[in-house]
């Protein structure tokens, strides 16, 4: 039986490519006051991104019960009798922890379900859900499908450009970059992931040395496996970053989102980000 791999909203895995590699999304929630929507389903990201800015009140976010992380584990134990289930940061969610609770109140006793702290946000826990779905495909056991994720995760950098760090701080998840704030709103902020939490890196001037940041972060990396590129509001920011690697990296090999309502809810409009896969040592 093929390993079945979960993994939530927050990886920001395009839909179509998600159905492709047989992973099941579970979605988180986003709040506006009582009305609650599910990320990715009840409520686009231009009309999340139109309400963010305009909203009062930041949205609140929240993860799921393990009760359903439970109920998406029975159903896959239908088709399965390995399951990893690759979720968000422990450091910034709930929902790893609510994971491994829910897969002791599976049903499916006989099923083997094993649950990894990512210690990464968007596309950059996307593209371990991917190397760990490919895996999977290629008809390798639970073991080795998490040996695969563990080692792309190793060997993963990380960079995010903010217009301002105002968002993550009204969220409660700036952790060690509080140390940026004061007069950083003049900036634009460069944040990495360590440890599961996000931390200074730089700042710049503008908005074009930012991204121009992101551009040579990308192609200092040696021998890029993997390239992922995401933005909350500025696709068009992407798309300049697209044809900048294109001599470094093939365009089609790029994958592209945007980031969706939860995490968009403390990144806040024109953050963008990258993650770089590098290749094994010969």
């Amino acid at each position: 039986m093929t390993v079945k791999i979960v993994t939530d909203s927050t990886s920001d895995i395009p839909a179509p490519l998600a159905a492709e590699l047989g992973i099941r999304v579970i979605p988180l929630y986003v709040h506006f006051g009582n009305e609650v929507y599910r990320d990715g389903i009840d409520l686009s990201t231009d009309d999340f991104y139109k309400r963010l800015v305009v909203s009062k009140r930041l949205p609140t976010t929240s993860t799921v019960s393990p009760s359903d992380f439970a109920q998406v584990c029975d159903a896959l134990a239908r088709e399965t009798d390995e399951i990893l289930a690759i979720m968000i940061s422990s450091k910034l969610s709930a929902t790893y922890e609510v994971s491994c609770q829910g897969r002791d109140l599976m049903k499916a006793k006989d099923c083997r379900v094993e649950v990894i702290d990512s210690q990464l946000i968007c596309l950059a826990l996307g593209l371990i859900v991917i190397a760990a779905a490919k895996e999977a495909q290629r008809g390798s056991g639970l073991d080795q499908v998490i040996a695969a994720a563990n080692d792309v995760r190793s060997r993963l950098h990380v960079r995010m450009a903010f217009d301002t760090l105002e968002y993550v701080r009204r969220g409660g998840r700036i952790g060690a970059a509080q140390a940026l704030l004061g007069n950083l709103l003049h900036f634009k902020p460069i944040l990495t992931l360590k440890d599961g939490v996000p931390i200074p890196v730089t700042r710049e001037r503008t908005r074009a040395k930012a991204i121009d940041h992101l551009l040579q972060f990308a192609k200092s990396v040696p021998n890029m496996e993997d390239l992922a590129l995401a933005s909350t509001t500025t696709p068009e920011d992407v798309e300049q970053l697209m044809d900048d690697l294109a001599s470094t990296f093939p365009r089609e090999r790029i994958y592209v989102s945007t980031i969706g309502s939860v995490m968009g809810t403390h990144l806040g409009p024109g953050a963008i980000g990258v993650a770089v896969v590098e290749k094994k040592p010969e």
